[in-house]
């Protein structure tokens, strides 16, 4: 699809020549730049949303996974900072869903490369049956890049994504200080976004 610049940012447009570059070239520095354009944004958002910093870390992780798996699917018909933001979104929702956050109602909004406001509205629903089925899905995901990881991160990582134990049920299971068990799940973390943005050669 031919872009017309009138109707994209310039911002947008450095976008489109970004994915072009990943889908097309597979260009690892695309990726990593497109993470870096958004990293912050998505993690903000997301934090307005669950109201907990390493729940917002964790569900930042799975969002830019979640969209540079489908990036060859992106359709340039809207900007790619709505797409992102859609994603992240609708897995914020799937997390409080699952977790059953007490919210009556959340509203939180962002403006896209266009500079229109894009208001998003969660109502605490039950749980639908889907859940099941978008829980595995999340899984495998994760489950591609931690085993990836080095040995000594795995289990930590497994034991907050796939056991889904807090931090302090973590430490406790582990018999680590609460503080050494954060800092090594933040390293994970940091691996993690390395893998995403394709460079597996730095772990």
């Amino acid at each position: 699809m031919e872009v017309e610049k009138k109707e994209f940012s310039e911002k947008a447009l450095k976008d489109f020549e970004l994915i072009d570059r990943a889908t097309l070239n597979n260009d690892e520095q695309a990726f990593a730049d497109l993470m870096k354009r958004y990293k912050k944004p998505v993690y903000h958002m997301v934090l307005k949303m669950v109201r907990n910093v390493d729940d917002a870390e964790d569900l930042t992780i799975e969002a830019f996974a979640k969209a540079f798996k489908s990036l060859s699917k992106f359709k340039k018909d809207y900007t790619f900072s709505t797409w992102l933001f859609r994603i992240a979104t609708n897995n914020a929702i799937d997390f409080i869903r699952k977790k059953r956050l007490d919210t009556m109602s959340l509203n939180t909004s962002f403006t896209n490369d266009n500079g229109e406001a894009v208001q998003i509205d969660i109502e605490d629903n039950e749980l639908n049956p889907m859940e099941e089925t978008i829980k595995g899905q999340k899984i495998k995901l994760i489950r591609y890049f931690v085993d990836k990881l080095p040995p000594k991160y795995q289990r930590l990582v497994k034991l907050r994504y796939f056991d889904e134990l807090s931090y302090e049920e973590i430490a406790k299971e582990l018999d680590a200080p609460l503080g050494t068990v954060k800092a090594q799940l933040h390293r994970a973390r940091e691996l993690m976004y390395n893998l995403v943005k394709g460079k597996q050669q730095h772990i």
